[in-house]
């Protein structure tokens, strides 16, 4: 009998443990969505006409190896800069900003995006498809770690 009741005690605590875990991960799920919905999504031929016309800030949030391969042209990294964002970026806190990574499954963007944000900047959108959609659709790339601050 005292064996039944531990093996129920333990069977609805697994469950329990069960249940509020999957909530968690759905709240998490939520909450970075949210989070992700306060940027639009930018394709890559909009991106390609704004860096033509000098427009934007590009900022490549991928790892060091895959910025010298290829980024955006004048894409600065993340990594180069995020210690002093605010030198890295333009004055004009309007001014259009757009961050990237690897691509469509990549959330490493978000750091330079909210970090933006948080210095004022209003004007912020993702390329979702990262640099892989960006390859992929043929446009220019440039490689090196040249890029590391936006010219003034």
């Amino acid at each position: 009998m005292k064996l039944n009741t531990l093996l129920i005690a333990a069977v609805a605590c697994i469950g329990a443990l069960v249940s509020a875990e999957q909530t968690f991960a759905e709240g998490a799920t939520k909450e970075k969505k949210a989070k992700g919905g306060k940027f639009a999504d930018l394709s890559v031929a909009e991106l390609q006409a704004a860096v033509k016309e000098g427009k934007v800030t590009v900022i490549d949030a991928n790892a060091g190896a895959s910025y010298k391969k290829a980024h955006v042209p004048g894409a600065i990294h993340w990594a180069a800069v995020k210690s002093d964002l605010a030198s890295a970026l333009p004055k004009d806190k309007d001014a259009l900003i757009v961050a990237y990574c690897g691509g469509p499954k990549c959330g490493a963007w978000m750091r330079p995006a909210m970090a933006a944000k948080k210095l004022g900047y209003t004007n912020i959108k993702h390329m979702k498809v990262g640099i892989s959609g960006w390859k992929e659709a043929k446009a220019e790339v440039e490689s090196g770690d040249k890029a590391t601050k936006k010219d003034a």
